[in-house]
């Protein structure tokens, strides 16, 4: 497996679309909260309801997507999920222009753009598996990865500056300009080679099949116990980092600029492990590497509750990050890819939207509860204790490699 081997134009479309839109992203990180506090006073319940709500619903919002998805072409639902984003963030900036914006529109917003997330997620999982032979996915998704973590590097500092420069408002704008960028990426990859969808189900089970793509996890033994360590790992991680960034910049005095700093620099680790993923699997294997890298980087996060004031402090949390998204940068795609391949094609969209709105549901359901814990037992403590917890998530790794499942035909529409 060469890192090096060409994927072709319409894969070389697809990323930069994808990496266009992740781009928009990190640009606007941060802009949401700050029109909800300065341009509409909005207190913390109300920024962190922003957070969560949205999430929640959108996540549930999203569910039904999942089987609708699965029936059509994927290419015009990744067209259109990106246009949807980029309406619906086009709206604030034009209400705002008016005077009539309210949190209540930041809020819908947030819902619409959170449900066409994962809409796109699952949608474009799919896709790929259109566009490239199953022996080309791994480097795909390694690319993509590195793609993502550069706009991580890249895009805050920008979108800071931008923010400051030009206000909040500027920054959604750009964000929804990048997603009408990534919708004109992906009709430039071209129609004609995607397969034709299979039939819509009997009316009978169209109930049914909202939970297609749970049940397909379930039943699955390699699937599932990755299924339960994303989720968590994920949701355990992302709960304590409010809870990191009031420790560090209230009780421990960092400076803005400082907090920044170290996130924004061992993001080249994401970087670094996504290029070498190809090379590692080459050598040890999809499922050596899987485990290893989820196994190591569950060490990670509990060294985050040591952290102190001062030098040291910064240089502790950038170590302890720097390692985390190593491991990340390869198990992600590695992850990915054995998701891609476990998976039937008939059952893609339904399984990668299962997945999406799992982890975004636990994330939000996780991170209100650690906000009371964090408040109950002071943040380092509640930082400290997910730490423990994630220390167990490499138990629920896939223990044994597993041949990918035989493609099945696509059911009758009777049946």
């Amino acid at each position: 497996m060469r890192s090096g081997h060409r994927l072709g134009r319409r894969f070389g479309w697809f990323r930069a679309a994808y990496g266009t839109s992740a781009l928009g992203t990190w640009l606007a990180f941060g802009a949401f909260p700050l029109i909800a506090i300065e341009v509409l006073d909005a207190g913390p319940a109300q920024v962190a309801a922003l957070f969560s709500v949205g999430a929640a619903v959108g996540a549930a919002v999203a569910v039904p997507l999942g089987p609708w998805v699965e029936f059509r072409r994927k290419r015009p639902v990744l067209i259109t999920t990106d246009l949807v984003r980029c309406v619906a963030l086009l709206t604030i900036p034009a209400a705002f222009a008016l005077g009539a914006l309210t949190f209540f529109q930041l809020m819908l917003v947030a819902v619409v753009v959170a449900a066409a997330d994962i809409t796109f997620r699952a949608a474009s999982g799919a896709y790929l598996k259109t566009l490239l032979p199953a022996e080309d996915l791994l480097v795909a998704n390694a690319r993509l990865e590195s793609t993502a973590w550069t706009t991580t590097i890249v895009g805050p500092p920008l979108g800071g500056a931008a923010i400051a420069l030009l206000g909040p408002v500027a920054a959604v704008v750009a964000d929804a300009v990048s997603h009408l960028l990534s919708a004109l990426g992906i009709r430039a990859t071209g129609s004609g080679h995607e397969p034709p969808p299979e039939r819509r189900e009997a009316p009978r089970r169209k109930a049914g099949g909202l939970l297609d793509g749970w049940r397909y996890i379930l039943a699955d033994p390699t699937l599932r116990p990755q299924f339960f360590h994303t989720a968590l790992f994920n949701g355990l991680v992302m709960a304590a980092s409010p809870l990191l960034a009031v420790l560090m910049l209230g009780r421990l005095g960092f400076a803005p600029w400082q907090y920044s700093l170290a996130f924004a620099v061992p993001a080249i680790g994401g970087l670094l492990g996504s290029r070498l993923t190809p090379l590692l699997v080459t050598r040890f294997g999809q499922h050596r590497v899987l485990v290893a890298a989820g196994a190591l980087r569950a060490v990670c996060p509990v060294c985050l509750a040591f952290v102190g004031p001062g030098a040291g402090g910064l240089l502790l949390v950038m170590g302890v990050e720097l390692v985390l998204i190593f491991c990340c940068g390869v198990f992600n795609p590695v992850s990915a890819t054995y998701r891609l391949q476990r998976t039937a094609t008939d059952r893609l969209a339904r399984t990668l939207s299962a997945w999406a709105v799992t982890t975004k549901a636990t994330t939000a359901l996780l991170t209100a509860v650690w906000g009371v814990l964090g408040s109950l037992l002071g943040s380092r403590t509640a930082i400290g204790l997910a730490g423990v917890l994630v220390l167990a998530t490499p138990l629920l790794l896939p223990r044994h490699a597993a041949a990918p499942p035989a493609e099945q035909e696509p059911a009758p529409s009777g049946a």
